[in-house]
């Protein structure tokens, strides 16, 4: 009788274990999937020009881009593209960003981040004016193909 007793207890202590492994799988599951269907929009993904910046968009420029790749003293990779954007129109220019495309060698986009190419800081972007800038990526994941990335202006703001 010992033995069956044993056995009896044995048997549900491992249904118990099993009970409670799925439970938390189901948590760790149904956790992940909130995170998901909350997160805020990140600052990176592209936002809709607004009418205005839309109608202005063939007035402004992005050119003279040039690559380059470090390699930080923690072994992490730090690409920087700098360029020029010039403001062929008749309105002072705010701000403008940048979204950054980067794709794997198989044509598939792997990185999208949003970036400050004209910041408040550095004062109103005049018509006529060219001014240089900088843009820096330390998150690329690897299987980044190396290639300059695509880059489109994601949002402007105007002096008032």
């Amino acid at each position: 009788m010992k033995l069956s007793t044993s056995r009896n207890a044995h048997r549900r202590g491992s249904a118990a274990l099993v009970v409670i492994l799925v439970l938390v799988i189901a948590i760790v599951v149904g956790g992940c999937v909130w995170l998901v269907m909350t997160r805020r929009p990140s600052d990176q993904q592209p936002g809709r020009l607004t009418a205005e910046a839309e109608a202005y968009f063939p007035f402004m420029s992005m050119n003279g881009f040039d690559m380059k790749a470090t390699e930080s003293f923690s072994q992490q990779q730090l690409v920087e593209i700098t360029g020029r954007v010039t403001n062929k129109g008749n309105r002072q220019v705010k701000t403008v960003d940048a979204v950054c495309l980067f794709y794997d060698p198989y044509g598939k986009a792997l990185h999208r981040e949003r970036v400050n190419v004209l910041k408040p800081r550095d004062g109103p972007l005049k018509p006529g004016e060219t001014r240089a800038f900088r843009m820096a990526f330390d998150t690329i994941p690897q299987g980044w193909n190396q290639a300059f990335p695509q880059i489109g202006i994601a949002e402007m703001t105007f002096v008032q």
